[in-house]
């Protein structure tokens, strides 16, 4: 029995587990944990793995569900509504970014096409990177994330044409076969992208409700790889990029019921895959050269970090961004991207540059991915703080603490009641609101409230959060909802939080954060009007308030019974089905009772 594989992969955990928890500790996060890992096993220190070419081939597996969740997380209203920063930005940068690298291969004596292929090349940067820095530090919803992710999807739809395009410029195709043969290549994949879309809308709902109507965790995580690489493997087909298909497949399913348990599904094939692609890029690295030519290559890396971070800034500020947001993609941005190795190998292929360029602008492109890491870390902690060119149309208030015994985030219809009933009885309470218009038609009423967003602990800690004795988190957006609620928990686990919840799954989300006491905030109002209506149908008074009350304790307490399996959405209908037959049997048993005690 051949053990390598065994080998290998044990190899790759053990490594991953040593230096990850290290780098993450010391504050340097995940990703570049694992490209250092990569650089210690691979060939060009301790030589445990051979090579990375078979691992980059199974690690781009990572990148594929990376796609898929994000595409999960786009609906199909929003994604339209990115048109503008995808081709718009997204074009703008690309051409910005290709003439300045460009012109510096024509500088550096390069021919036309070579440093037309090689500024192209470098202008792309890396998906996977970004985006996990992104996630990190939970700023993929940002505006300079989103703005971000356009020009990523740009540039992984442009390099699509390129790539064909090297081999014409290489003297690979006749010129008189090559409008032909790019005419079929856009037909095919044109086809491709049609079939997938339509027919993933009509079709990728009933497999899912098919494969959980199987009662199996397994059969439906079966059926989330299923899609996910079938989608991948149509768009490698017919020429475009996989990690397209896995978008487009999650963009269709992030409308559907099952996107939660999808997520849940494919959570860790995608965390494990990706650590191994950044393995892999870390294996490419070639030391040996170096330390051949430490200084040529440590130019040619800090030159392709400021040219493409001064080029994107450019970009940044034509399109119309503020300064600070132009200056944070221009850090996050600067690094080459994994789509530079293989228009490079193919542009080795078809004889239009030389291995040594080529090996050098990899170890180039592998060193600036292993910087961006530091980079956007120093960004984060040490030039956004200063960073005051642009002032924004409007900053944030700057609270004063009043030393509050309640904080308040969110001042609408929810938020002002407690408010209203808090300076009734004259107890002090501070309020922040991210809606700049509410805020100013509150204070008309005399209602003392802050600008601010609630994410940032700065603002937070002028408010007097860190004495106060409760904290009430009244905002009607989910997401917004849960970041709050996540920021205060890991800053001020003892502070008590109070929330309202939309439903049942936002609910079970801020449960499962340890919020103290929340309130559905439908739930009262709907309980009063079924009492109502059960008087008006002939039920006594007392019976009435009774049925109302039951229901109200079972409710609560099936809704702590179903934590336990949130996010399997079999078992959450199980659970439904059997909480609606407890509750007859409840009733029921109050009927007999009351026989019992009226028997006439």
């Amino acid at each position: 029995m051949d053990t390598s594989l065994f080998l290998n992969a044990l190899i790759f955990l053990v490594a991953a587990v040593v230096l990850v928890p290290l780098f993450k500790r010391i504050g340097l996060g995940e990703v570049l944990g694992y490209l250092a890992a990569g650089v210690v096993i691979g060939p060009s220190l301790l030589g445990l793995v051979p090579g990375p070419e078979d691992v980059f081939q199974f690690a781009q597996v990572g990148i594929v569900f990376l796609l898929f969740v994000i595409g999960l997380e786009l609906k199909p209203s929003r994604l339209r509504a990115m048109r503008k920063p995808v081709f718009g930005f997204g074009s703008l940068q690309v051409l910005i970014t290709t003439a300045i690298l460009a012109a510096a291969g024509l500088a550096l004596g390069l021919p036309p096409i070579a440093a037309l292929v090689v500024g192209f090349s470098l202008g792309l940067c890396s998906t996977p990177l970004v985006l996990q820095l992104l996630a990190e530090r939970r700023e993929l919803q940002t505006r300079h994330g989103r703005n971000g992710f356009a020009l990523l999807l740009f540039q992984d739809l442009a390099a699509i044409p390129v790539l064909a395009i090297v081999p014409i410029l290489g003297g690979g195709l006749l010129l008189t076969e090559a409008p032909l043969q790019a005419l079929a290549e856009v037909g095919i994949a044109a086809a491709a992208l049609i079939a997938l879309t339509v027919g993933g809308r009509y079709l990728l709902r009933p497999l899912f409700r098919l494969a959980a109507g199987a009662a199996s965790r397994e059969v439906f995580a079966g059926m989330t790889l299923t899609v996910v690489i079938g989608a991948a493997l149509l768009m490698d087909v017919s020429g475009l990029s996989m990690a397209l298909g896995a978008f487009i497949a999650g963009v269709l399913l992030a409308d559907s019921e099952y996107r939660h348990m999808i997520e849940a599904d494919i959570e860790p094939y995608k965390g494990l895959l990706l650590g191994l692609f950044f393995m892999a890029v870390g294996m490419t690295a070639e030391i040996g050269l170096l330390l051949e030519q430490p200084l040529v290559i440590a130019a040619l890396t800090l030159g392709l970090l400021v040219l493409k971070g001064v080029s994107i800034l450019f970009a940044s500020r034509l399109y119309g961004l503020p300064w600070r947001e132009s200056a944070d993609l221009g850090v996050l941005l600067s690094q080459g991207g994994e789509f530079a190795f293989v228009l490079l190998t193919a542009a080795v292929t078809a004889q239009v540059l030389g291995v040594d360029l080529v090996n050098t602008l990899i170890l180039v492109v592998s060193l600036s991915m292993a910087t961006t890491p530091v980079l956007f870390l120093a960004s984060s902690r040490w030039l956004r703080p200063r960073f005051r060119i642009e002032t924004p149309a409007r900053s944030f208030d700057e609270p004063e603490n009043t030393q509050p015994r309640v904080i308040i985030v969110g001042f609408g219809r929810f938020g002002q009641i407690v408010g209203r009933v808090l300076q009734g009885l004259d107890i002090p309470y501070t309020v922040l609101d991210i809606n700049p218009e509410q805020v100013d038609f509150v204070r008309r009423y005399g209602n003392q409230v802050y600008y601010g967003d609630a994410t940032r602990l700065d603002l937070l800690e002028a408010a007097g959060v860190r004495d106060a004795q409760a904290l009430v988190l009244a905002i009607g957006d989910i997401d917004a909802s849960m970041q709050v609620a996540e920021l205060i928990r890991s800053q001020y686990p003892t502070l008590p939080v109070l929330a309202r919840a939309r439903g049942r799954h936002h609910a079970h989300r801020l449960l499962r954060l340890g919020v103290h006491r929340l309130v559905r905030e439908t739930l009262h109002s709907s309980l009063v009007l079924t009492q109502e209506l059960l008087r008006r149908l002939g039920m006594p008074r007392v019976e009435a308030e009774r049925a109302v009350e039951t229901f109200r304790i079972h409710d609560e307490a099936t809704l702590l019974r179903q934590l336990s399996v949130f996010g399997d959405e079999q078992k959450l209908i199980q659970t439904t089905q059997e909480a609606a037959r407890e509750l007859q049997t409840l009733y029921a048993a109050d009927a007999e009772q009351r026989r019992k005690k009226n028997p006439g």
